[in-house]
């Protein structure tokens, strides 16, 4: 419960942010090219240290690395709200994707540790639901008044927002500090292999973990490629203004608010797979209607359907979880981190040339023909993880 208000409260201060953080940072002077950048340095630091983390938090429980990411989201938070020049935007993005990276990891060892197999995907929906759902509708708009009150879309009407996100983060800071044990799941006295040959025997203790790698990856591109993208997209070649580039976060959080929950109940009955093959093409269909959208009411509506992402990576999410014992839960977390992270940060960077070089709707093509060609394929030689005996205690 602790974790989940805290999850829920970062959502929220991202989101007061979301609708305009790519378009503060061209306006420091980034070009498409470079904001790629940024947004590929940040993906790949926080990649880089995944396995790591993961291999602390079974080890060593998750309080201390919870918090050093909660503090490093703070940090990050401060330099956006300093930046003068585009270039600091890059250590301010690799703050923020490591301290997510931290404490994220923490949060989902916690959820993949705690919660049945039969009630995982319900569960994690309801806590998308608080988060992306009803606290991501209404901070787009709040953001969205304080930009307007401060100014525009503009350096200046921005900058603002992300001291509004620093002293929010220091409340969950002490949230957990002051409320979370230090959970740990390994005996103390589990014998360590070293880092590189722990994580070998990871690899080895689920189902096809390397094929789920490649899923997982080319399921996570939109971080790096749509989501960094869509709102200059709508800015600059759809004319949208604040209220509308708000409204586009609104309508993507309305999605799993109405949906998530009922779609995470018919996963833990039905199974993940087959849920996964209807949301995966409906998120498609926002970048379409993106590229196509004639007015600014088609706009939003596409990022309606942008929401459908939110829902099968919560879904997929469930299947990540039910690959693995418990006891390696944090490692493997770790793992899949570091591969989707690696992956994204490549994509944001090769995202910003085809926006520069080829046209900016071919970025969102991209993204559905990877889909397409590689991860639907994959998955259908996947198990069906709803039942699989790796948590037999459960």
């Amino acid at each position: 419960m602790i974790t989940a208000l805290r999850s829920s409260i970062a959502m929220f201060l991202y989101n007061i942010i979301a609708p305009y953080l790519s378009v503060y940072t061209i306006g420091l002077g980034a070009s498409a090219t470079q904001l790629g950048i940024v947004n590929s340095v940040g993906m790949g630091i926080a990649g880089i240290a995944a396995p790591l983390i993961g291999w602390v938090i079974d080890r060593r429980g998750v309080r201390r690395v919870y918090l050093l990411g909660i503090g490093l989201l703070a940090l990050s938070y401060v330099a956006y709200g300093v930046a003068w020049s585009w270039p600091v935007a890059i250590f301010a993005m690799g703050a923020y994707w490591l301290g997510k990276g931290l404490s994220g990891q923490s949060c989902s060892t916690i959820c993949g540790n705690s919660i049945r197999s039969c009630d995982r995907a319900t569960a994690m929906s309801l806590c998308e639901t608080l988060a992306a759902g009803a606290l991501g509708m209404l901070a787009p708009l709040v953001g969205a008044a304080l930009v307007s009150g401060f100014g525009g879309v503009s350096v200046a009407g921005v900058r603002p927002l992300f001291f509004v996100a620093l002293a929010g983060t220091v409340g969950t800071f002490l949230l957990i500090y002051r409320r979370l044990p230090n959970l740990r799941w390994a005996a103390k006295d589990t014998p360590t292999l070293g880092f590189l040959r722990d994580l070998r025997t990871v690899l080895r203790s689920g189902q096809k973990l390397g094929r789920w790698l490649v899923i997982d990856a080319v399921g996570f591109l939109p971080m790096g490629m749509i989501i960094p993208f869509a709102q200059p997209f709508a800015h600059d070649f759809k004319g949208a203004d604040a209220l509308i580039l708000g409204m586009m976060i609104t309508a993507f959080a309305l999605t799993p608010l109405l949906l998530g929950i009922p779609i995470g109940r018919i996963a833990d009955r039905i199974g993940r797979k087959r849920v996964l093959y209807v949301t995966i093409p409906l998120s498609w269909l926002s970048s379409v209607l993106l590229i196509l959208a004639p007015s600014s009411g088609l706009v939003v509506l596409s990022g309606v359907l942008l929401g459908f992402f939110t829902i099968s990576s919560v879904t997929a999410g469930a299947m990540t979880f039910e690959l693995v014992p418990k006891v390696h839960m944090g490692r493997w977390l770790g793992i899949a981190t570091m591969v989707r992270m690696l992956v994204a940060a490549m994509a944001a960077f090769l995202a910003g040339l085809i926006w520069d070089h080829l046209g900016a709707s071919y970025v969102f093509v991209t993204v559905i023909a990877a889909d397409l060609l590689i991860r639907m394929p994959l998955l259908i030689t996947m198990p069906e993880t709803l039942h699989l005996n790796n948590h037999p205690e459960e």
